[in-house]
C-alpha cells in the first residue's frame, strides 16, 4: 500500500506540474501581441508601477485610496520605504518607476546622464500652505538669518529645495553660509532632533511641519513662501525613461489619476488631511494643508529657477541643460485640453 500511495502521490505532483505549466504557457501566449502596456506583472492588461511606500502626503497614496487607478492601465506596486535622497537615483536606474522629489535633483540627474523626465507638476506653495517651514527652539537664541552663523541646520537631503532655496535666501540676507553646518535629518525626525539640541534650525516639510507648530518648545521663523514666494516649492513627479517608452498608456493613466487627485485635494483639503492622518496614525490637527498646481500642468518658471541656481553654484555646466530637457506635458490630458482651448481663443472660428 505504501508503494501504491507513493505512486499516486507522484502522479498527482506531475499532474499539478503539467497544469501549472499549461497555465503558465497560456498566460505567456495571452500577453503576447497586446503591446508594451499589456506586459506588466499585475492583472491581465494592467501594468504595475514600482513606487515607494513612504510616510507622507502623496498623491499616489490618495489616488489609490480614492480609486482613481481603477479601470486604468496601471496600478501601484509598493516596494517599501525609500529614503528621500535615494528616490531620484532609483527612478534613474529603474528600481522604482515614478518618484516625487524636487526639480534640482532631477536636473542634476539628467545632467549626469540619467534617463528620467518630469511628467507632472506637484505641490503649489501658498502662504497658508507652504512647502516647508523653518523652526528653532523657543529660547530666543535665533531670531534672524545672521544668527545662524556657527549653528547647525537640519534638512531632509542635499541637492533639493531645502538646501538651494535656503542658501540662496541666506546669502541675500548677508549670511556667510560657510559658517553654517548642514546635516541630513529625515523630516519625521527633525522636530525631536531640534528639541533635543542635535540641530539648531529644522527645515521641515509638510505634513510633519504641522505637528512641530504645536510644540511649545519650538517656534516657526519662516516658510519657503517668505523666502521666494513659492517659486521653488513645486515637487513634481518624474518617470524612468525606459518605463515611459515601454508603457506610455500606463504613464498617461498615472498622470491623469494623480492630476484628478490633486484637483480633489484642492477642493477637499480637510478630507485629504483625514486620509493622510489615518495613514500616518496621527491626529488630523497635526497634518498641514497641501495645495497642488491645477491639473498638475507643468510650467517652465520653477524649472528655470533651479537651472539658474544649479549653474550659479557650479553644480551643472552652464548651458548643458535647458528647460525642455527636463519635462514634458505630453502625458497630461489636461495640458492638451488647455493647449486646444488656447488655440481656439487665438483663432476663434469665423
Amino acid at each position: 500500500m505504501k508503494k501504491k500511495g507513493s505512486l499516486l502521490n507522484g502522479l498527482a505532483v506531475k499532474a499539478a506540474g503539467i497544469v501549472v505549466l499549461a497555465l503558465s504557457l497560456s498566460a505567456c501566449g495571452g500577453a503576447g501581441g497586446k503591446g508594451p502596456d499589456k506586459a506588466g506583472s499585475g492583472e491581465q492588461g494592467i501594468v504595475e508601477f514600482k513606487y515607494p511606500d513612504n510616510p507622507g502626503f502623496d498623491l499616489v497614496y490618495l489616488a489609490d485610496e480614492l480609486g482613481y487607478f481603477d479601470g486604468t492601465a496601471t496600478k501601484p506596486k509598493y516596494v517599501g520605504k525609500v529614503s528621500a535622497p535615494q528616490i531620484i537615483p532609483l527612478v534613474g536606474t529603474g528600481d522604482i518607476d515614478f518618484g516625487s522629489r524636487m526639480v534640482p535633483l532631477v536636473i542634476s540627474a539628467i545632467a549626469s546622464g540619467a534617463d528620467i523626465k518630469v511628467i507632472s507638476a506637484g505641490g503649489k506653495t501658498l502662504q497658508e500652505a507652504p512647502h516647508m517651514k523653518y523652526f528653532v527652539r523657543n529660547d530666543g537664541s535665533i531670531k534672524t538669518p545672521k544668527d545662524l552663523e556657527g549653528k547647525t541646520i537640519g534638512f531632509n537631503s542635499f541637492g533639493a529645495c531645502a538646501e538651494f532655496v535656503s542658501k540662496k535666501w541666506f546669502k541675500e540676507q548677508g549670511v556667510d553660509i560657510t559658517k553654517i553646518e548642514f546635516l541630513v535629518v529625515p523630516d519625521d525626525k527633525q522636530e525631536q532632533t531640534l528639541e533635543q539640541g542635535g540641530i539648531d534650525l529644522a527645515i521641515i516639510h509638510a505634513p510633519f511641519s504641522g505637528k512641530a507648530e504645536y510644540n511649545d518648545k519650538l517656534v516657526k521663523l519662516w516658510s519657503d513662501y517668505d523666502l521666494d514666494g513659492g517659486l521653488g516649492g513645486m515637487a513634481p513627479y518624474s518617470v524612468n525613461g525606459k518605463f515611459a517608452k515601454a508603457h506610455p498608456q500606463a504613464v498617461k493613466d498615472f498622470v491623469t489619476a494623480i492630476a484628478k487627485t490633486a484637483n480633489w485635494v484642492n477642493d477637499n483639503p480637510d478630507e485629504a488631511k483625514q486620509i493622510i492622518a489615518k495613514r500616518l496614525g496621527v491626529d488630523v490637527k497635526y497634518i498641514d494643508r497641501f495645495a497642488y498646481v491645477d491639473d498638475l500642468v507643468i510650467t517652465e518658471d520653477p524649472i528655470q529657477y533651479y537651472i539658474d541656481i544649479l549653474e550659479e553654484n557650479d553644480k551643472i555646466p552652464k548651458g548643458k541643460i535647458t528647460v525642455k530637457d527636463v519635462y514634458t506635458n505630453d502625458f497630461n490630458e489636461f495640458a492638451a485640453s488647455k493647449a486646444t482651448a488656447a488655440v481656439e481663443v487665438i483663432n476663434p472660428a469665423a
